[in-house]
């Protein structure tokens, strides 16, 4: 049987909150002896197969340096604004012959217009950039597909979708084999993908 690791850093590490509300300063963000190659080193020696990221969690912080947001380690101290951790751990992964896998939430608390047609785009925007930046990605996590409150851009208001329609599942999956078609996806949403709890 494999196993995997599943990193889970965003601004709600600097908080201590299980999720990040969307309103949190990315200057509070900056892992200084952050060091993907260790992760993946030790994820090595323990005998897994690969590392799963939270590229962006429920906050909508994210961990690369979008060019759809600026709610992103561009513009945290973290080596001046220039650093992007999905590349650090994409050439970490392969430098230790591992997978990696990218969790990307569907719900994002920062971005004004959430729950708006609108946003279903940003949203894929940010899934290409994952797609097709950082070489193989064998999985991809859409978790926290559900809604609720928020910093919304500055609203602060609790927003509802329905998330069996709202994503427009089949054409995002789509996106996605077209991208990376070896791919595994894993959703708590609406429609199940390939994976689930």
């Amino acid at each position: 049987m494999e196993y995997y690791a599943f990193v889970h850093l965003s601004v709600n590490t600097y908080t201590d909150m299980a999720w990040g509300l969307g309103n949190e300063d990315p200057h509070i963000f900056n892992p200084k002896e952050l060091d993907c190659r260790q992760w993946a080193r030790i994820c090595k020696q323990a005998g897994m197969k690969g590392i799963i990221i939270t590229a962006k969690h429920h906050s909508g912080f994210c961990l690369w340096p979008s060019k759809y947001t600026e709610y992103s380690v561009k513009n945290s101290p973290w080596k001046g604004g220039k650093g992007d951790i999905m590349r650090e751990m994409a050439d970490a992964c392969k430098e230790y012959g591992l997978r990696l896998g990218v969790y990307l939430s569907p719900w994002d608390r920062n971005h004004a217009d959430y729950g708006k047609p609108e946003y279903i785009t940003y949203f894929r925007n940010q899934l290409t950039e994952l797609l097709t930046n950082y070489g193989d990605v064998f999985e991809v996590w859409f978790d926290g597909a559900n809604g609720g409150s928020g910093y919304y851009g500055g609203a602060n208001e609790t927003r509802k979708i329905d998330r069996d329609t709202y994503y427009d599942w089949k054409n995002t999956y789509k996106l996605v084999r077209t991208l990376q078609p070896n791919i595994v996806i894993w959703n708590d949403g609406g429609d199940r993908a390939d994976l689930r709890w």
